[in-house]
């Protein structure tokens, strides 16, 4: 891990255990020479970084980049498993503490955690909190990113689609504040990690007991198409540390449980490429550029 340290750094707008303050300096002093190159990946949600770009992180940790990841929020308002939470204990606490363990698993050096208000699911009335992630003055939080991206020094950005994926207002903001904040501190790198539409379509197709349940989710509005994706990441030799991550996050069993329970192979199928669109004139696989395999790092 950079500097000595034997997990990420971790960043929180509350107070911290003496442990955890000792992980919140960023990526300067004297201390061992910098890596190769830093990667930033921006998310809404503890457990965000896992699905989309978990595999990423790993990759670009183990070929000695340094791998700092920013979340939003603290996810509050996710569903919980009943009788989970201990007594008196907040979720967010809870999921700041799997991210932690996550980040781990993932080899990210430095969390850092905004502390905005999650905004709940499109159409809740949560979204309509003035303090919520989702309703924040883009300026003011770009500018909080910007900072991070100047301290680390960062050669690539990872952000969402405009949609964020599925239309999550936290993640719409994400690409919104990520997109603003890149222009700010002059990172030129923006990658905007999605899902490949055709590819989840074509998964869903094949699968037997959606064919007998009168065929697959409608995924015409997820991610991105695959004319549009720029850049392919065959992230399979990850997928171990992709699953640890995943059952990290113990408290959000509803989204990570059925892929857990998975064989292998199919788990390999379902995310063994991260898939992201490349910010800036060439549109994708329909342009003329390659097909890119890694990110610029």
């Amino acid at each position: 891990m950079h500097s000595g340290q034997h997990g990420p750094q971790m960043s929180r707008p509350s107070a911290t255990s003496r442990d955890e303050r000792a992980m919140t300096q960023p990526h300067d002093g004297p201390g061992p020479a910098p890596a190769a190159g830093v990667l930033v990946c921006f998310h809404a949600h503890p457990d965000d970084e896992v699905f989309t770009i978990g595999g990423v992180m790993r990759l670009a940790s183990d070929a000695g980049h340094r791998v700092v990841l920013v979340t939003a929020t603290d996810g509050a308002l996710g569903e919980v498993p009943d009788g989970l939470l201990a007594q008196g204990e907040r979720l967010g606490d809870r999921r700041r503490r799997e991210l932690a363990a996550s980040a781990r698993a993932l080899g990210v050096h430095r969390v850092e955690m905004l502390g905005y208000p999650d905004s709940g699911m499109a159409g809740t009335p949560e979204n309509a909190r003035a303090e919520a992630f989702c309703n924040v003055d883009v300026e003011v939080a770009a500018a909080r990113l910007a900072q991070v991206l100047v301290q680390e020094g960062a050669d690539v950005l990872t952000v969402y689609d405009p949609h964020g994926n599925y239309g999550h207002p936290d993640h719409v903001q994400v690409h919104v504040v990520g997109v603003r904040a890149a222009e700010l501190a002059g990172v030129t790198h923006v990658y905007e990690a999605a899902v490949n539409r055709d590819q989840i379509g074509r998964l869903m197709a094949s699968n037997p007991q959606w064919a007998a349940e009168g065929g697959p989710p409608d995924v015409s509005e997820f991610g991105l198409p695959e004319s549009q994706i720029t850049t392919v990441v065959d992230v399979r030799a990850a997928m171990a540390a992709k699953r640890a991550a995943m059952a990290a996050h113990e408290s959000q069993v509803g989204d990570f449980g059925p892929f857990l329970a998975m064989p292998a192979e199919q788990v390999e199928a379902a995310f063994g490429q991260e898939s992201f669109r490349r910010r800036g004139p060439v549109t994708g696989q329909g342009g003329t550029a390659a097909l890119e395999t890694a990110l610029p790092l």
